[in-house]
Parts: C-alpha cells; sequence; structure tokens
C-alpha cells in the first residue's frame, strides 16, 4: 500500500526562503544578476540548486552550469555541463524547455512539479522553483534553479494473511 506524502513543510519552507534570498536582491530591478548571488547565504539550500546559462541562437536552449550534489541522486549521473537534451528525454526536455521558456519571456519565477517517471521513478517528483537572473543589460540569461523530491512511499499497514490463507484459496 501506498500513500501520497506531498511536499513536505521543509521543502515549502526551502522554496520561500529561496525566493525571499532571490527577491531580497532585486532592488526595484526585475531580477538580480548573476554577481549578486552569494552561496554562502544559501548553505541549507545548495545540495540542490542548479544555475542554468540561456543559450540564445535559433530559439532559446539551456546547459547546467552548476548541479548541487543532491542532485546527482535525482539524475542518477553528474548533469552539470549537459544541455536539456542530453539530460533528458524528448517529453521531458520540452517540458522543461517549455517552463524555462516563460522564465525567460516573462522575466519571473517559475514554479512546478515535475514527475521523474521520465527516470523510472513514477513515485516521486520534484517540486521546483526557478528564479530569472540578469545581464548587465538587463536580459535573462542565466536561471537560478531549487528542487525538492517528493513522492509516494510504502507504508506498512500491520495487516498481514492469516497462516495458510493462501494455501486455501
Amino acid at each position: 500500500m501506498a500513500a501520497q506524502l506531498g511536499p513536505p513543510a521543509a521543502a515549502i519552507r526551502a522554496h520561500e526562503e529561496m525566493f525571499a534570498y532571490w527577491n531580497s536582491l532585486k532592488a526595484g530591478a526585475p531580477a538580480p544578476t548573476r554577481r549578486e548571488i552569494d552561496p554562502g547565504h544559501m548553505k541549507r539550500l545548495l545540495p540542490t540548486v542548479s544555475l542554468v546559462d540561456v543559450l540564445r541562437g535559433d530559439g532559446l536552449d539551456y546547459r547546467v552550469r552548476l548541479a548541487g550534489t543532491g542532485l546527482y541522486n535525482v539524475y542518477g549521473r553528474e548533469i552539470t555541463g549537459r544541455t536539456l537534451a542530453e539530460i533528458y528525454n524528448s517529453a521531458a526536455a520540452e517540458y522543461w524547455r517549455h517552463e524555462l521558456g516563460k522564465v525567460v519571456q516573462e522575466r519571473k519565477p517559475g514554479v512546478g512539479v515535475h514527475s521523474l517517471a521520465w527516470r523510472g521513478a513514477s513515485h516521486l517528483s520534484i517540486v521546483w522553483i526557478r528564479l530569472p537572473l540578469v545581464s548587465e543589460a538587463g536580459d535573462v540569461n542565466m536561471i537560478l534553479g531549487y528542487d525538492a523530491v517528493v513522492g509516494m512511499g510504502a507504508i506498512s499497514s500491520g495487516i498481514r494473511p492469516a497462516p495458510g490463507a493462501a494455501a486455501a484459496a
């Protein structure tokens, strides 16, 4: 038997903490610059923090510049330096292109939940926040991310079949 564990209060607080820190750096601008981010102010969150470069060319693409050590377990490998197509299957890569594109175009934070079914872990999801970072010219050139893994966990009810019940059936 499984029950939805839902996003734990700690994950929600961590998202709020990340957003409050990012928001405190804006100083009236749409978003802070990468230079204003100080990892020392988010030490507790660093294991699942990411920085994603916005690649402009024929449309937008994205490359993970930095992935916290805790993300290795989520993805099952190192994702630093990889593009979305190198990390995800095509459906998951398209999901992230769409979500990150909204952050870039609107210059506003994005929040959501994404299933890890693409990785064979359909019982797990990440609750994510993506925060735009701007260049000196004001274009979104990087995205600050924070992920919390949530999901389904096995729960034992304590109910067991009576001895010999399987043989009688």
